[in-house]
């Protein structure tokens, strides 16, 4: 695999591309964007065909979304059909965890069209049920596991297109504090966002703060009626309770009906969760408490994970107080031992920090004197990489060593994409030093004899090439007055 560069994005099929009438092209969505299966291949002409079709549905869609702010869409129900459906099988991980029906991707694909035709009249007759959601534990920290909803490969598919009608209304109302989860944003790109404002704009304090259990304590009724300010499709509504009233199978065999909340893992959460909190979160802050703020006041998301700066300690302390009543009037708590406002001025450099999607800031000087804004991987995010990169050295130490350093690589290479900005070389550093004394302690339990001394180690990395850290970011040549 080849190391990651800045420049050009990969050409993709009209067909492929969100809509999000906002400058730049969009990048394809969803679960992935495959090569189609072999019986798909054989039909290639009248999916392309279709997918034309469906682009320019949404096209429409996001055109009259972008203009009317207050129309309600009806009759997006009929955009479920066979045409469409086929279209955004393109968009379906085809090595994804089957469902509760044990069925994958490849097996359903043996025969797509039967099994499309056969779903869409379903959907004609009402008769179409959501299936009942496969719960999975993935490791988050020291003994905690954060909990996955994997849906059945149907259930997938259907999913894949209403998200895609969603995106386009609401790509056009999403302001642009938001990140998580949309086209040509992402997390990197907060980071850097939230870098130049907190640089170049006086903000001395700092709210961090935390929701607690976001993706299981969202409101279904809430949800529906927010929904109901665009849409007035019923058929489609009643279609995405279903998905969210769906009983979740737990990995002991219980079932369990949740009554509120949407599974991390559905293909459907993440475009429901930006909805929610739009309405929750950036709509209240832009509307009322930037406008009642004394001084420069900003909120930055991604998903549930925000942090909002302030001019003024007062402003700061305000919004404190209304955030907790804002998230309990709809449904949400505060983590109270998560929130915090922090003093974070320029004078006060090195004393005050806050974590961002893994980064930590703080305030030092440069090498001229001057005070600038440096970020870090966060000593938490630090600490949690090399015990899972442990954990996968312990369970593959037995792995061919061809196999075991081209994942190694495919390891080190996503780790130094996200973590390689501008200052942060040295945690990087500590990262890969750390790394490798790891995975030196690993391969010499292969065996009972030891297997390499440090020399031999180091030859052993330069035979496979092993990845050596570097800084993906690259410095802004002119610096422009940020509009936002």
């Amino acid at each position: 695999m080849n190391q990651l560069k800045e420049g050009k994005p990969k050409a993709v099929r009209e067909s492929d591309q969100l809509i999000v009438l906002r400058g730049r092209e969009s990048r394809p969505q969803g679960e992935g964007a495959d090569r189609y299966t072999k019986s798909v291949t054989e039909n290639i002409n009248w999916t392309r065909r279709a997918g034309k079709v469906m682009h320019t549905s949404l096209l429409g869609i996001a055109n009259k979304a972008k203009k009317q702010k207050k129309h309600r869409f009806g009759n997006l129900y009929e955009m479920l059909n066979e045409e469409n459906l086929l279209d955004c099988w393109r968009h379906i991980r085809k090595n994804a965890a089957y469902g509760v029906d044990r069925i994958s991707a490849q097996e359903y694909g043996r025969n797509l069209k039967e099994n499309v035709r056969d779903l869409v009249e379903r959907l004609k007759r009402k008769k179409y049920r959501a299936k009942l959601i496969r719960r999975h534990y993935i490791p988050k920290g020291q003994d905690e596991h954060r909990p996955l909803g994997i849906p059945a490969i149907e259930d997938k598919l259907l999913q894949v297109a209403v998200k895609r009608i969603l995106e386009a209304i609401y790509e056009q109302d999403f302001v642009w504090c938001s990140y998580g989860y949309r086209p040509n944003k992402g997390a990197l790109d907060a980071v850097e966002r939230l870098t130049g404002k907190l640089q170049f704009e006086r903000f001395n304090y700092v709210v961090e703060a935390d929701i607690k259990g976001f993706f299981d304590n969202m409101d279904h009724d809430r949800m529906i009626e927010m929904l109901r300010e665009r849409i007035e499709d019923g058929a489609l509504l009643r279609l995405i309770k279903k998905w969210l009233k769906a009983g979740v199978l737990e990995t002991d065999g219980k079932v369990k009906h949740p009554a509120t909340g949407t599974p991390q893992g559905g293909i459907i959460s993440p475009v429901l969760s930006n909805v929610y909190l739009h309405n929750v979160l950036d709509t209240w802050f832009h509307k009322l408490v930037r406008n009642e703020s004394s001084g420069r006041a900003y909120i930055i998301r991604y998903a549930d994970d925000y942090v909002s700066a302030f001019q003024n300690k007062g402003d700061a302390e305000g919004f404190y107080r209304m955030l907790k009543k804002r998230l309990g009037k709809y449904g949400l708590e505060l983590a109270e031992e998560k929130t915090r406002i922090i003093e974070f001025k320029r004078e006060t450099q090195g004393s005050s920090r806050f974590t961002f999607l893994g980064f930590e800031y703080y305030w030092d000087r440069d090498m001229s004197g001057k005070a600038h804004l440096k970020r870090r991987t966060s000593p938490e995010k630090l600490q949690k990489s090399l015990a899972n990169f442990t954990m996968w050295c312990r369970i593959n130490r037995n792995m061919k060593l061809k196999e075991m350093f081209k994942q190694l690589n495919s390891k080190l290479r996503g780790y130094f994409n996200y973590y390689g900005v501008i200052g942060n070389l040295r945690s990087i550093c500590r990262f890969h030093h750390t790394a490798m004394g790891i995975l030196h302690k690993w391969l010499n339990r292969r065996s009972q004899r030891k297997s390499y001394n440090w020399k031999g180690f180091e030859e052993l990395l330069k035979h496979f090439n092993v990845l050596q850290p570097y800084i993906v970011e690259r410095p802004k040549r002119q610096r422009v007055k940020l509009l936002f």
